[in-house]
């Protein structure tokens, strides 16, 4: 299956539900989708185009919104699949009934950025510590690192 293949293939199977479709560079296709499509997008394409291997999630903070981008890869080619939620209300459906690997990216996403995962099977945070201080995520731009006071063990109080 060709880039334009893929290309022409998304453009029929998803209609309207994409938002934005690119093809940058050979073996690299860039989809935006809603957060209501999100499960059915991915969906199609591990049934459709063989995109059952999903490399990574990664979260980017635009500002007053953040991004999610699903990086899957098949052997036809690269997919990237970003959805995009406001930073007020940071929703987005989990992706773990379609490719159950997705848990621990989604876990990380929620410590990391805030994000909401609805239907997340498990919740608990991954990276932070459980005595984390809740609404501090260190991946948004807006995060402050307060240094702890450094006590010296058997050292002046």
């Amino acid at each position: 299956m060709s880039d334009s293949d893929i290309i022409q293939g998304l453009e029929k199977d998803l209609g309207g539900k994409a938002l934005e479709l690119a093809n940058p560079d050979r073996r690299r296709v860039f989809l935006k989708v809603a957060p209501a499509d999100l499960l059915a997008v991915v969906t199609l394409l591990r049934d459709r185009y063989d995109c059952a291997y999903l490399a990574t999630i990664s979260g980017v903070d635009k500002g007053e919104t953040l991004e999610v981008v699903y990086h899957f890869a098949s052997r036809a080619a690269n997919i990237n699949v970003r959805t995009e939620v406001a930073k007020a209300s940071p929703h987005v459906g989990t992706i773990c009934p379609v490719i159950p690997g997705a848990i621990l990216y989604e876990r990380e996403l929620q410590d990391m950025f805030g994000l909401v995962i609805d239907g997340l099977p498990d919740p608990r945070p991954l990276v932070t510590p459980d005595d984390w201080p809740a609404g501090s995520f260190p991946l948004r731009k807006d995060w402050k690192y307060e240094r702890p006071e450094e006590r010296i063990p058997g050292g002046k109080s």
